[in-house]
């Protein structure tokens, strides 16, 4: 998938769907699912996703994984919305982040997060859930 409108749209669109089947009545029942689809008028689209929503799992993250399918992703979801801050560290492939809210609003898209770097990248506050999928 090429950057542009589209994959921004995609990747919004991907998020909303996301947020909203995770809201904190359905969370639990929600993360043992290993798959989004998201839907839109260009058609319909399915992709992995591995959940973290366990503290130890939202802290490994995607450190040291060295690639990641086109279709695939891993979806951070918190018991409550709340601020949330993500960092680059021992991350090894470039990411784009999608930070929604419980409405399943989409509060922040970051790009391209580079690869070791340990400049926070604020998601901003009442996030539910982060999706991280291949940058670019």
């Amino acid at each position: 998938m090429g950057s542009g409108p589209g994959r921004r749209g995609l990747i919004r669109g991907l998020a909303f769907l996301a947020a909203l089947a995770l809201t904190p009545a359905t969370a639990a029942a929600s993360c043992s699912e290993d798959a989004v689809w998201l839907r839109g008028d260009w058609g319909e689209s399915r992709f992995r996703v591995e959940v973290a929503d366990e503290p130890d799992e939202r802290a490994q993250g995607l450190m040291f994984v060295e690639e990641m399918g086109r279709f695939e992703g891993m979806l951070f979801v918190y018991e409550r919305p709340q601020p949330v801050s993500f960092w680059m560290k021992n991350t090894l492939i470039p990411l784009d982040m999608i930070f929604a809210d419980a409405r399943g609003v989409v509060r922040r898209v970051h790009e391209n997060a580079v690869p070791g770097d340990l400049t926070p990248i604020p998601g901003g506050d009442d996030i539910l859930v982060v999706l991280e999928v291949n940058g670019g």
